[in-house]
């Protein structure tokens, strides 16, 4: 089994390094049902970050982060190609728990708990030049934004509070058709703004 990241001299090793130990994680493998893979994207000049939830099961087959409907939707939300979205150079893709955790009676399961205190605030630490976070879902919320103390839609009803280096946001998945069609402003006023910073970004 993998070591936890805190028993480590984690702030010595070099990037490669410490990402590849990442990707070896067996830390959740007895709780994962179908063993673990942990799926990130990442690079040191990487300027925006995508914080999601788990890697669902096909993303888990696959071994590419939103590689699935909910990417379909991010990436229009987003209005990048996936050649431009799958440049680790240019977005680096680091979900709460890096392996999928299963499936329960209304979806997937939460992310392991197990992930996120053993390797994120390291590997955070090692993207010195983002200057943009998206912040996707309740975990994300949770992790990034500990002082709000709202739910998922007040969050990202308040978006302008964490502007311009940081946007909650709602899971772009399917089953969250009902709350977008509840929330249009988010569609009408978040989305456009957000996708000027980003071309903006990617230009630079």
């Amino acid at each position: 089994m993998t070591e936890p990241l805190s028993e480590l001299p984690f702030r010595e090793l070099p990037f490669r390094e410490l990402v590849s130990r990442v990707r070896a994680c067996t830390l959740c493998a007895d709780s994962l049902p179908c063993g673990p893979r942990p799926v990130i994207q990442l690079s040191e000049s990487a300027r925006l970050l995508v914080v999601g939830q788990a890697p669902g099961r096909r993303v888990h087959e696959t071994g590419l982060p939103f590689n699935d409907p909910s990417g379909d939707r991010l990436r229009q939300w987003l209005d990048v190609s996936r050649e431009e979205f799958y440049d680790e150079h240019k977005f680096a893709i680091l979900p709460m728990g890096f392996c999928y955790p299963g499936t329960g009676k209304s979806g997937d399961l939460p992310p392991r708990p197990e992930c996120a205190p053993a390797w994120r605030q390291a590997l955070l630490e090692r993207l010195p030049n983002l200057a943009l976070t998206l912040v996707i879902g309740q975990y994300a919320h949770a992790w990034h934004l500990p002082s709000a103390a709202r739910s998922v839609t007040e969050n990202v009803r308040h978006w302008r509070h964490y502007w311009p280096n940081l946007v909650p946001m709602p899971h772009p998945s399917p089953r969250n058709n009902l709350w977008l069609r509840r929330n249009p402003w988010f569609e009408e006023e978040v989305i456009p703004t957000l996708q000027s910073r980003i071309r903006t970004l990617l230009r630079s």
